[in-house]
C-alpha cells in the first residue's frame, strides 16, 4: 500500500473513521527500546475523545510485549481489512518473528503501519492505567488514514466479512438488497421512481445477494465498498425481505443521486417510512459512533448492539 496522504486529526473525520471501524480486528504495533517492531491482534480498540483526538487498547499483565508497549513512545492500531484474516492469525500466534511476512513502514509517529489495512491510527503514548489482569494504554492521535476498503470482524469465535455475510444469503426472487453508502456525513440517495428519494437498490438475481451487492454498488459509479449488514427487515406491504448494507466510498461523482446530509429537513423526500426510520438511526448512532442491526419488519423490531466476543 502507498503511503496516504495525511490528514490532521479533526474531531468529524476521526468519529467517521472510529464509528466505521469500532467493531473490526485490529493489530495494534509499536517499536521496542531497540528499534525492533511488535505486534499483537487485539479487538478491544476503543475511543476515548475525539478533542483530542484519543484512544485506548488493553494488554493482558502476561503478555509477553507488557514491558516493551508499557515502555514505548506509542503504538499504532491497525484496523485489518476483510482480506487480512492470516495477518491477524500471524499476530495472534506465538512467532518469533511476526513482521517476517507481512510488509509495514513507520509511521509519522514512528510505530509500524502494516500493508494493506482499511485504516491506522500512530499515536504518542499518553498514559498508562493498571486496570486488574490488563494494563490500559491510553494514546493521543497524531496522524490517522482510512480506506473505503472494509474490515475484518469477529463475533462469536468466528471472523466475519461482508463477504461472507452476503454469501450466507441464498439467492430468493423476493430478497431486495440496498446500500447504505455513506461519506463525510451524507447518504446516497436516488430517484426511487415516485418523485421520491430512497436508497439504492436491488432485487436480487439468480447469481445470489453476492453478485448482486456487488453489481448495486458498481452502477452507483462509486469505488464503494461492500461493509457489514446493517438492517434486516420484512416489507410485509411488498412481501419482500430487505437487506442493508452499511458502505464506505472514497472520493467520485455518483452516476445516480446524490450525496444528501443527515440534518434537519433533507431526508424529507424519502419516500419509504421504513428507509427514512434507518436513516434517522443511523444518523444518531453516527454522531456517538455506536452501531447496531436492526431486525423486524417495516414498523417494528429491535436493534441489536454489536458486540465482539473474544
Amino acid at each position: 500500500m502507498t503511503t496516504p496522504a495525511l490528514r490532521p486529526p479533526d474531531p468529524r473525520a476521526l468519529r467517521t473513521a472510529f464509528g466505521t471501524f469500532m467493531t473490526g480486528v485490529t493489530v495494534v504495533t509499536a517499536i521496542d527500546q531497540s528499534g525492533t517492531p511488535l505486534g499483537f491482534t487485539a479487538n478491544s480498540f476503543t475511543s476515548v475523545s475525539l478533542d483530542p483526538p484519543m484512544v485506548l487498547v488493553c494488554l493482558a499483565n502476561s503478555s509477553r510485549n507488557y514491558d516493551a508497549l508499557t515502555n514505548a513512545d506509542g503504538f499504532a492500531v491497525n484496523i485489518l481489512a476483510e482480506t487480512q484474516i492470516e495477518v491477524s492469525n500471524t499476530f495472534a500466534r506465538p512467532i518469533e518473528d511476526r513482521f517476517a511476512d507481512v510488509g509495514w513502514r513507520r509511521g509519522p509517529k514512528g510505530s509500524p503501519i502494516l500493508d494493506g489495512v482499511s485504516a491506522w491510527f500512530d499515536c504518542a503514548m499518553h498514559k498508562t492505567v493498571e486496570a486488574g489482569d490488563h494494563i490500559i494504554l491510553i494514546g493521543t492521535v497524531v496522524a490517522f488514514d482510512s480506506t473505503a476498503t472494509p474490515g475484518l470482524g469477529y463475533a462469536r469465535g468466528a471472523y466475519v466479512t461482508p463477504s461472507s455475510a452476503a454469501d450466507a444469503l441464498d439467492a430468493n426472487t423476493n430478497l431486495i438488497v440496498s446500500a447504505l453508502i455513506e461519506r463525510d456525513g451524507a447518504v446516497l440517495l436516488v430517484d426511487d421512481g415516485h418523485g421520491g428519494l430512497t436508497l439504492p437498490e436491488k432485487l436480487v438475481e439468480a447469481g445470489g445477494a453476492s453478485a448482486t451487492l456487488k453489481a448495486l454498488l458498481a452502477s452507483t459509479g462509486l469505488q464503494a465498498q461492500p461493509g457489514f449488514v446493517y438492517s434486516v427487515f420484512e416489507d410485509v406491504g411488498r412481501k419482500r425481505q430487505h437487506i442493508c448494507f452499511l458502505c464506505q466510498t472514497a472520493a467520485g461523482a455518483p452516476a445516480q443521486g446524490a450525496f444528501v446530509p443527515l440534518t434537519g429537513s433533507s431526508l424529507d423526500d424519502v419516500s419509504d417510512p421504513a428507509i427514512l426510520t434507518m436513516l434517522e438511526r443511523f444518523s444518531s448512532e453516527s454522531r456517538i459512533g455506536n452501531y447496531g442491526i436492526y431486525y423486524g419488519d417495516q414498523k417494528s423490531g429491535e436493534v441489536r448492539a454489536i458486540k465482539q466476543e473474544r
